[in-house]
């Protein structure tokens, strides 16, 4: 795949599209090489990846259950289990989080989260480029202490989300792009001194 149709055609794919095969271990390190590219102020290599597959992804749907157990008291069995079931909708599911180091005046967390994600976006490229569909997937559970610590997290640490990975199961509808140049400015100096 040439590289920029590779960047073009990269979309999210619905966790419940997505049915194997998934990467093996040899093609999962390989994705990961592309991660190890991403902008990294200061070397200190932030990203950090938590494969989960087979009877792991119910164990942590476990966790999202119990965290939304916790959050709303009130929450329907029902929507318990929804939460129960969010690992199950994808073979494979890769936690990333950022493990912070703290006071390096230079590399501030900011830019540690920063690295984080560009290595994630390294990543879905990658997969994509492999013929794999992904999605990252937040919520509440990455900002719950208890989730982050039964995966091994300390709390200064940042989790980013979860990549649910696996075959696409059908071709997914594209969504529409918006224009680029409704995002883009050119600056010439401050107000004052353009107007010279």
């Amino acid at each position: 795949m040439e590289a920029m149709e590779c960047l073009l055609g990269r979309q999210s794919t619905p966790a419940g599209s997505l049915v194997e095969p998934v990467p093996d271990d040899d093609e999962i390190l390989n994705i990961l090489e592309s991660a190890m590219r991403a902008p990294d102020h200061g070397a200190l290599r932030p990203w950090r990846f938590l494969l989960i597959r087979g009877a792991a992804r119910r164990r942590l749907g476990d966790l999202f259950a119990d965290s939304l157990r916790r959050r709303e008291p009130a929450a329907e069995a029902a929507e318990i289990e929804k939460a129960r079931g969010k690992p199950l909708r994808a073979p494979l599911v890769m936690a990333i989080w950022a493990e912070i180091t703290e006071g390096i005046a230079k590399v501030p967390p900011v830019e540690q989260l920063v690295a984080t994600a560009a290595a994630t976006q390294n990543m879905l490229n990658a997969l994509h480029a492999k013929g794999y569909g992904a999605i990252l997937v937040t919520g509440a559970p990455c900002y719950d202490e208890a989730v982050k610590a039964a995966l091994g997290l300390a709390a200064k640490d940042h989790l980013l989300g979860f990549v649910h990975i696996g075959t696409p199961n059908g071709t997914a509808a594209g969504k529409q792009r918006p224009a680029p140049a409704e995002f883009l400015r050119e600056w010439h100096g401050p107000a004052e001194l353009a107007a010279e």
